[in-house]
């Protein structure tokens, strides 16, 4: 059962609504409305009829109740980096909790308590000024809660971890407007279901993370190098991954060359490859030997660097606005025969901004039990995502062609379904595949006791166990 596209809504329950209401109110013929509708998606372009930006806790249970009793479609934002545009919706409601900034760092029990409004760069100097980090988005702008809730990969992911696996306490409003905790002491099966099962059972509002020390300065960055060299380089990456240290997180990047200022004037738009990553621990000295053996890269941007900066790294190239298609899949491995289909794809990207990774899993991400979280594919080492990015809508068919066809390519190697936090709008029969059936099952029951008739379905949906939907 779904709820339908209200068109209107009706004034007298918007005016019952402001009597209680402390956040922000915004409705199209107000001069905020076309500020408080983008998303960071350029491709996704909806007008939502009001947008409800809760002040705190009371106003998210009252913009929930205000949404059942108005019959609207709801969306719930909190960073608005959801490639898919669940951020937002046509004719319906979005919960924006960007209002919802608390931040209480307890470093004594090595703890960080996060409302649903942080984004990952408003939440990393917080830790980081006490020594103390949790894993968390590639990119600083990304919000905290959705994030995490689709699972949490990140540069300290093979030595402490995803997000969600770090995720100890929730605390959920539910579809009904009521509020409810998930811990591993209480509603247990509920946490389990939000480290890694998405915005399908509520909305968080406060979540309760594990943080563990982190250096002043990592040993991090990335080098670059010619894509002649690329079997090389991932040839490099594909036995140093499975070799490295857990405190070792790396990454590989296919692209053009940006006209940055750190790269030569000569590369700038050729197809070049660059290794990425973190190294959280005490042998830094070995790690650049083993770099070092590639010989000179292009550019050398691997230093040590306060972990907040390496947070920020690739910020620049992922500006609100632009267009975005995403794919992605787990892998098996990357043998040769992958690498020449990668190579073939950056030989006619479609766009300078566009760009395939690659990056390592293993480490504490595998050692965590595959039934412990909703979060799957634990086994799998690598994952790719094909990220096409470019200005103009009307030059969106042979981008959206581009990336298809590399993802294609890629299934020979696939280690079985994706991650949903890089999946775009039209994947939602990929979501089964996501979690495998037994994972999916459990899930769709979570859903029928949490949200049975499908209240919060603008996510990577689930849909309640017995739905015939």
């Amino acid at each position: 059962m779904g709820v339908k596209v209200a068109s209107s809504i009706g004034r007298s329950a918007v005016r019952t609504l402001r009597e209680a209401f402390q956040g922000r109110i915004t409705m199209p013929e107000d001069s905020g409305y076309d500020a408080a509708r983008q998303v960071w998606n350029g491709s996704i372009d909806r007008h939502p009829s009001i947008i409800l930006t809760p002040a705190h806790v009371a106003d998210v249970q009252a913009a929930v109740r205000f949404g059942r009793e108005s019959d609207l479609l709801v969306a719930v934002r909190s960073g608005g980096h959801s490639v898919a545009g669940h951020s937002t919706c046509d004719g319906g409601l979005v919960i924006d909790l960007s209002g919802m900034k608390g931040i209480r760092v307890d470093p004594a029990g090595r703890r960080v308590h996060v409302q649903s409004g942080v984004l990952w760069g408003e939440l990393d100097p917080e830790t980081t000024a006490l020594g103390l980090a949790v894993t968390g988005g590639l990119v600083s702008s990304t919000g905290v809660a959705g994030f995490t809730l689709g699972g949490g990969l990140g540069w300290l992911q093979r030595k402490h971890g995803l997000a969600c696996d770090n995720l100890m306490l929730a605390e959920v409003v539910t579809a009904e407007g009521v509020i409810v905790t998930a811990s591993h002491e209480v509603n247990a099966e509920l946490l389990w279901g939000l480290r890694g099962g998405g915005g399908n059972f509520g909305i968080v509002t406060t979540f309760e993370f594990r943080v563990h020390p982190v250096e002043e300065a990592v040993l991090s960055g990335a080098r670059f190098y010619p894509a002649e060299r690329a079997p090389e380089i991932l040839g490099f990456f594909r036995e140093y991954q499975a070799e490295g240290p857990e405190e070792l997180t790396l990454g590989a990047v296919l692209r053009l060359a940006p006209p940055a200022p750190f790269l030569p004037e000569s590369v700038h738009g050729r197809p070049v490859v660059a290794l990425a990553g973190i190294y959280a621990g005490t042998e830094a000295e070995s790690i650049l030997r083993s770099l070092d053996s590639l010989g000179p890269p292009i550019a050398d941007l691997f230093v040590p660097r306060p972990y907040t900066q390496m947070q920020t790294l690739l910020d620049r190239g992922n500006e609100p606005g632009a267009q975005n298609y995403w794919k992605a899949e787990y892998l098996s491995g990357l043998p040769e025969e992958a690498v020449s289909s990668l190579l073939e794809h950056l030989a006619s990207i479609s766009s300078p901004t566009s760009d395939i990774k690659l990056m390592q899993l293993g480490g504490k991400v595998a050692a965590v039990g595959e039934d412990d979280t909703a979060y799957a594919h634990r086994s799998a080492p690598l994952i790719v995502n094909i990220n096409a990015r470019w200005g103009d809508a009307r030059d969106s068919g042979r981008h959206v062609a581009w990336t298809r066809s590399l993802w294609d390519a890629m299934q020979p190697w696939s280690a079985g379904g994706s991650y949903t936090n890089f999946m775009s709008e039209d994947e939602a029969g990929r979501v089964p595949s996501s979690y495998g059936s037994h994972k999916y099952e459990r899930l769709a029951g979570l859903k029928r006791q949490y949200d049975p008739t499908n209240f919060f379905r603008l996510n990577h949906n689930v849909k309640p166990a017995g739905d015939p939907e």
